[in-house]
């Protein structure tokens, strides 16, 4: 199915959002709507929504093709520049077809830099903090290898994303293209489904609906946390750098927050009396996850300037009103904000 508005006369650039209809692409396209450019958003549905669409189906510099990048897609119109958002994120999701995800990195990446080739146009490859799988180093910097379990239930999305990433790599030695490629750590914000199974989502909805909280172990294991806007941002800076880093970039907020630090601002900002519970740690889950983005700052003047209890309290409004319940007005907000 395609769905086209046609094109305006309005100066700006073509740009493909590949994974548009996803929680960070359909941020990224009303980002870049905004700013004036035509976008054309490329989504099989998978995991991507039509209700996150739904404000620009009839914007008239917004076009939607619904397809898997497995499948090469032809674009009859130019194209400056191609995102690719396109694979599940969250561990439920890339788990439920493992070979299907390793081939949306490998396959569909392939695919994307050939369109892209064949239009001229400028290249990011969304890639993950997964790649670093459960580091030995911290916090992780980008000349960091990683440890990663190659045949365990992780490895089709953190061995996809890093073969996606030496493929854009060797595009990128041999000439082929202009690739850039953003190694994102964990991103929150509204849009986020329910039951991705990804923390931020899993405590703020548990908490939202009086159920238990899960947490996985003792707690103690690490995240950072980057709002949405701020990651949009960072892509965004990634993909307009003039000159080609030439090199994998972190985009991620360097504050480092325990599970348990998590539930807690969860409890307080939710008013929840949900109690939390512990379960066996995933296989292969990571223990620390702090990303050092002193390459972000030096390449792209790129820092997240949204702090989790703000970014917080604007994703748990909007789980509230999906969910159709109250947030308390009160001072356990403020108490969560602090």
């Amino acid at each position: 199915m395609s769905i086209t508005n046609g094109r305006d006369t309005m100066a700006g650039l073509s740009i493909l959002v590949a994974g548009g209809a996803g929680f960070v692409g359909s941020h990224l396209c009303d980002a870049l709507l905004a700013q004036g450019h035509r976008v054309i958003c490329l989504d099989s549905f998978l995991t991507g929504s039509m209700r996150n669409l739904e404000p620009l189906r009839n914007h008239p510099r917004f076009s939607l093709i619904e397809q898997d990048i497995c499948v090469p897609t032809v674009i009859d119109q130019p194209l400056d520049r191609v995102y690719n958002l396109a694979c599940p994120a969250s561990p439920p999701r890339y788990q439920a077809d493992p070979v299907h995800t390793m081939m949306t990195c490998i396959s569909g990446t392939g695919n994307l830099m050939h369109l892209a080739a064949e239009h001229g146009a400028r290249f990011l490859q969304a890639s993950t903090s997964e790649v670093y799988g459960d580091p030995e180093r911290h916090p992780q910097h980008e000349d960091y290898w990683g440890n990663v379990n190659c045949t365990g239930p992780r490895a089709c999305y953190d061995e996809g994303k890093r073969a996606a990433e030496a493929l854009c790599f060797d595009w990128l030695r041999a000439g082929k293209g202009d690739v850039r490629v953003a190694r994102i750590f964990n991103t929150y914000g509204p849009r986020m489904q329910p039951d991705d199974g990804r923390i931020v989502s899993n405590f703020l909805v548990q908490a939202l609906r009086g159920d238990p909280i899960t947490v996985y172990g003792r707690g103690e294991q690490t995240r950072s946390f980057c709002f949405v806007s701020d990651l949009v941002a960072g892509l965004i800076a990634l993909m307009e750098v003039e000159d080609n880093p030439g090199l994998p970039v972190n985009l991620g907020n360097p504050g480092e927050f325990t599970v348990m630090e998590l539930a807690e601002l969860v409890r307080a900002m939710t008013g929840t009396c949900s109690a939390l519970v512990h379960r066996p740690l995933p296989a292969d889950d990571p223990q620390r996850r702090r990303p050092d983005i002193s390459r972000a700052r030096a390449i792209l003047g790129w820092e997240p300037k949204i702090p989790l209890g703000d970014g917080l309290q604007r994703t748990a409004e909007w789980f509230a009103l999906e969910l159709g319940v109250d947030l308390p007005a009160g001072p356990e907000r403020a108490l969560a904000r602090a």
